[in-house]
């Protein structure tokens, strides 16, 4: 039989002590602590909150309209319930975007409120960024509550602080995505569950399935991969009996498929030509979304993901703005090392140290708990983005943020509880040192920034080390204190540096990367793998540098080369889009020498603007759609410069939505007003074959396919999709048979520098 440990709570267990604790009221308890606690602690935690919410709330409109895909459906939301509700491009609801739209549900709402805006769009992500450090704090403060009083709240500061300095979360809580929401929930089940195993509370194992379920409405199956270190955690260490347990968990998976399952079921059973499309999707289905193109499709490649081992620009080259090469060093190289792998060697060796120093220790006790659980959210997540084929962008590692800061939290105040022991002030001592020598590493990655910074970091790091490690000397204890607390400064100087450096750059489009203005590096090693990198035709590596700053593509349309979105999908084709880089920082309009794009316009996703008169051309249209164009991010920035709903054909990735026929009646009816062609090479989403929109050439129908006739069959025909030929014996999209019958039908005229046809008349 397994012995339980007492009830996980940090009060004094002595009945005197307990009721002299008690008679502080829950609001003064809240913010001062129980009277056992030292009286800074509390005070602590309220800091550090403040912090972080000035740390990414600060200047938070500098990003502007940060990834414009995400942006437009954020106004779209806040003007319409039902395009609220679905997650529409557009208020006219002709398409989603292609992911859940619940992170676009809170966005929205406080569109709603306050008026869509930049700040009223990002001040709820970083909001997100506080509800996370406070829940990190609490599983870890109440796991390790049993080491005392004060070792549980240093170990909950700590984690808390790794959490809020880690710089994929310093970028992501700033930025529209929906991977901030997607770990405030993680997070949020982690508590519940640590909340559930004091008396195996089935409740509280029911609200973490509720917050996983809504995971799942944020990021699909992403939000899932936690679930196996939550389950093992609670069916282990509950302390209950095991039919209780096993009843609990059944519970657990039920209000998680309720949580998930209510919306999945209402879109399946809302009439089709009543909802929009559902992106992403090949099959006009939540499930298809589900399983292929952002379920299965992202593991093992395919259905929009590319694949070959890196879902990358470069063919899963590391150093690329994707992923890089699959493999074990992916997490640690390229943009993912600087992204994320600050403290996870740290965090690893605290695992594995951490199980050593609870030893025998029975399964259900808690600080043993913390350790599974966050090592399980570490090492089931990192392996599956290690090794996934499928496409994968560096700042989907926010997702091991909070594993990591439990794992150096809990880890480390488990070895400081057993300092005099050589466990403990040798395993302290090797955090500090492999901490100190891997953030000189990752600095030397961006070595013309503070260059001074990583040898402080360095030298700090191993003498502080070395005054733990000769701390187990009886003679010299007391300079265990004095290293773990300087190494603990040092060893957070380096992510701290650079997720600070973060939040002074505004970063725009669909892949935005971290590090200060003008961070890069040209090389191809290195710890980091050469985050300078190179993407094919020369572009820098994460945020390489904009071919609109240097060769002029897509200069004076007015937008963003139809069909340019930096979509998950440009894996496929192997090759960026013209003109459209991994990310962009800074605010000036050329490219600086570090690969970091200056120019606002990133992938598609960065902040062009729209030309006045191509605005005001649309502003007048009372169509309900006020244009069709190519590609969800070309539509998502005309939306944000004009508020008019605008059609976007091929959607994100490809989508076979609308067929020719469907389009042509809508210009019949009166529902198209403008069709608009880019000059630029567009490239990418919702184009042609390979992500090519028939836009990529001069604009003419001759141009691309030879004549309309050559590309659809027949202006005349049902459904020009897979029917013609482009040279070379391709096959055609829907995007360039409408194309193509648009030109054959309409008079082009420019406006703005950009070809627009009026679809009013013939």
């Amino acid at each position: 039989m397994t012995s339980h440990p007492a009830t996980l709570i940090d009060r004094p267990d002595h009945p005197a002590e307990r009721r002299t604790a008690e008679r502080r009221s829950a609001i003064v308890r809240l913010f001062l602590g129980d009277r056992a606690d030292a009286a800074w602690l509390r005070p602590a935690f309220w800091a550090l909150l403040l912090l972080t919410a000035v740390l990414y709330l600060w200047d938070i409109t500098v990003s502007g309209s940060a990834n414009s895909f995400y942006a437009a459906a954020v106004q779209a939301g806040s003007e319409s319930w039902k395009s609220w509700f679905f997650g529409s491009l557009d208020t006219a609801d002709f398409i989603t975007v292609d992911k859940p739209p619940a992170s676009l549900w809170v966005m929205g709402l406080s569109a709603r409120i306050f008026g869509f805006s930049s700040a009223s769009m990002l001040v709820p992500e970083a909001l997100m960024a506080v509800a996370s450090v406070a829940l990190t704090w609490g599983v870890v403060r109440r796991t390790l509550a049993r080491l005392g009083g004060t070792t549980a709240n240093v170990g909950a500061l700590l984690a808390g602080f790794v959490l809020a300095m880690t710089p994929a979360a310093a970028l992501i809580f700033r930025f529209d995505n929906p991977d901030a929401l997607l770990v405030l929930l993680m997070t949020a089940a982690a508590y519940c569950t640590v909340r559930a195993l004091p008396r195996g509370s089935w409740r509280w194992f029911a609200l973490a399935g509720v917050a996983l379920g809504f995971a799942f409405l944020t990021k699909m199956l992403q939000g899932l991969l936690v679930m196996p270190a939550l389950g093992l955690v609670y069916v282990f260490a509950a302390q209950a009996t095991w039919r209780k347990r096993v009843i609990g968990a059944v519970i657990g998976v039920v209000s998680l498929v309720v949580a998930a399952g209510w919306w999945v079921l209402t879109v399946a059973l809302w009439p089709a030509d009543a909802r929009p499309y559902i992106g992403g999707s090949t099959d006009n289905t939540v499930l298809d979304l589900v399983f292929g193109y952002n379920g299965l499709g992202r593991i093992f490649g395919g259905d929009g993901n590319g694949g070959g081992g890196g879902g990358g620009m470069t063919g899963g080259t590391a150093g690329s703005s994707f992923g890089g090469s699959t493999g074990l060093e992916r997490l640690f190289s390229s943009e993912m090392g600087l992204e994320i792998s600050w403290l996870l060697p740290a965090a690893l060796l605290a695992l594995v140290l951490g199980l050593v120093a609870a030893g025998r220790r029975p399964l259900a006790d808690p600080a043993r708990a913390g350790l599974v659980l966050w090592g399980g959210w570490l090492l089931v997540t990192g392996l599956v983005f290690s090794y996934m084929s499928g496409t994968i962008h560096p700042y989907y590692t926010v997702a091991l943020a909070p594993a990591i800061a439990g794992l150096v939290g809990t880890g480390g105040a488990m070895l400081w509880a057993r300092r005099r022991s050589a466990l403990g002030t040798l395993g302290l001592a090797a955090m500090i040192a492999i901490t100190a020598s891997w953030s000189w590493a990752l600095l030397g990655e961006n070595a013309t920034w503070v260059p001074w910074l990583r040898w402080v970091v360095l030298v700090g790091g191993f003498l502080s080390a070395g005054a733990v490690a000769v701390g187990t000397l009886p003679t010299l204890r007391r300079l265990v204190a004095v290293g773990v607390l300087a190494g603990t400064l040092f060893g957070l100087t380096g992510t701290t540096a650079y997720a600070v450096a973060t939040t002074t750059v505004g970063h725009t489009g669909s892949i935005p990367s971290v590090g200060p203005a003008g961070s890069g590096s040209s090389g191809t090693g290195g710890a980091a793998g050469g985050m300078g990198g190179g993407m094919p035709g020369g572009t820098g590596g994460p945020g390489g540098s904009s071919s609109d700053s240097t060769t002029g593509s897509g200069a004076g349309t007015g937008m963003p080369p139809v069909g340019s979105g930096g979509s998950d999908s440009d894996a496929t084709t192997g090759q960026p889009p013209a003109g459209a880089p991994g990310s962009s920082s800074g605010t000036s309009g050329t490219s600086d020498g570090g690969g970091r794009a200056a120019d606002a316009g990133s992938m598609g996703g960065g902040s062009q603007t729209t030309s006045t008169a191509l605005q005001k051309l649309l502003e007048a249209s009372d169509a309900k759609w006020a244009a069709a164009v190519n590609g969800s991010q070309s539509a998502a920035q005309l939306e944000l410069d004009t508020d008019q709903a605008v059609m976007a054909i091929g959607g994100w990735s490809s989508d076979p939505t609308p067929t020719l026929a469907q389009f042509k009646a809508w210009v019949k009816e009166g529902k198209v007003g403008y069709y608009i062609v880019s000059s630029g090479m567009g490239g990418g989403m919702g184009g042609g074959p390979g992500g090519s929109s028939a836009a990529d050439t001069s604009g003419s129908a001759g141009d691309t396919s030879g004549s309309a006739g050559d590309t659809s069959g027949s202006v005349d025909g049902d459904d020009g999709g897979a029917g013609g030929g482009m040279p070379g014996g391709q096959s055609t999209s829907t995007a360039t048979a409408i194309q193509a019958w648009v030109e054959a039908h309409f008079t082009a005229k420019t406006v703005g520098g950009q070809t627009v046809y009026d679809l009013s008349g013939d």
